[in-house]
């Protein structure tokens, strides 16, 4: 059975030193853990990537660049986004049945950048786009953002929405007061992160997005990034948001669910009653949760679905969201 990772991660060396250059290691704790193993793996395209795929039981990556991507960048970011996106298209074309791609865009720039996800669709053959959060102080919701969801909606890619850390304000009021190392882990990979990522998504459904948007399609990680786990308390603001439909609704219409590497049963058991089966997929969120041991291939041949539940999970709901067809 195909299996698909459809959240891995690559860097460039040209990203990683603008990173540098603007310091943003100082407002954005999540840059640091880019170094060692990590960086090397996130800096390769080519074998020793395909032999970790190999090993885990992964047939093809979709490959974005890892956060906070270029959130960060004004004006210079779109021939930047650029360079990115030919630099990972010809390791698509390199090993075409192994990688696929989702485009890197100049988010501050918005204009710019539905014209580069045009480009990366349209010539380059992606599947998508791949988004971290704020951009600057504008939540993703902010009207000025909106030419990137349109284009989304417009060329049916998909929108994975990723975590990012949250505001230096925020941090400082929720996850500090312990050791440095704790302090960036508790607001990162450890929670906020996720609620950073969870908070957008539910800020798109209550800012009318996919009212506006019907066909619009997002994906979030790990599970849902906490949001469909309080699923029920979302649905309490029914009565007060306004919206066309229950928040339920676009939970089953417009969100996709992807595993990030948590390989849990019950977690899949709770997405799966909130989103539907048809709306989950598969993905290990390399280099980061990469495990020796093939554990990937083990979760899915344990992970309690029936032979065509987990056909769709593996590959065919990817192949169904994307329009690819899969021999």
């Amino acid at each position: 059975m195909k299996l698909i990772g459809i959240e891995e991660h690559f860097l460039t060396a040209e990203v990683r030193h603008a990173w540098d250059a603007i310091g943003l290691n100082a407002v954005d704790p999540s840059v640091t853990f880019h170094s060692g193993v990590i960086e090397g793996r996130l800096l390769d395209l080519a074998e020793d990537r395909l032999a970790l795929m190999d090993e885990t039981g992964l047939e093809v990556q979709v490959l974005s660049l890892t956060t906070p991507m270029l959130q960060d960048f004004g004006p210079e970011s779109i021939d930047m986004a650029r360079r990115v996106n030919d630099a990972v298209a010809a390791a698509v074309a390199r090993h075409p049945t192994r990688f696929q791609a989702l485009a890197t865009l100049p988010v501050a720039m918005p204009e710019e950048a539905a014209l580069e996800l045009e480009r990366c669709v349209k010539t380059l053959g992606f599947k998508g786009t791949m988004l971290c959060g704020r951009v600057g102080a504008r939540n993703l919701d902010d009207p000025s953002l909106t030419p990137i969801f349109k284009s989304a909606e417009a060329l049916s890619a998909p929108i994975l929405l990723h975590p990012r850390a949250p505001e230096m304000a925020i941090r400082t009021a929720y996850y500090s007061g312990f050791t440095p190392e704790v302090d960036a882990a508790f607001s990162t990979y450890g929670l906020g992160w996720h609620y950073d990522a969870g908070i957008q998504f539910v800020r798109l459904v209550l800012a009318g997005t996919f009212d506006r948007m019907p066909g619009l399609q997002v994906i979030l990680g790990h599970w849902g990034e906490l949001v469909l786990f309080y699923a029920e308390r979302l649905a309490a603001m029914d009565r007060v948001s306004g919206l066309a439909n229950p928040i339920a609704t676009y939970l089953r219409r417009n969100l996709y669910v992807t595993a990030s590497g948590m390989f849990l049963p019950h977690y899949l058991k709770r997405a799966a009653a909130a989103v539907g089966t048809d709306r989950l997929l598969f993905s290990t969120d390399f280099p980061y949760q990469y495990r020796s041991g093939g554990d990937a291939r083990r979760f899915l041949e344990d992970c309690g679905l029936s032979e065509s539940e987990r056909a769709g999970f593996a590959h065919g709901n990817w192949a169904r969201l994307t329009g690819e067809v899969f021999a």
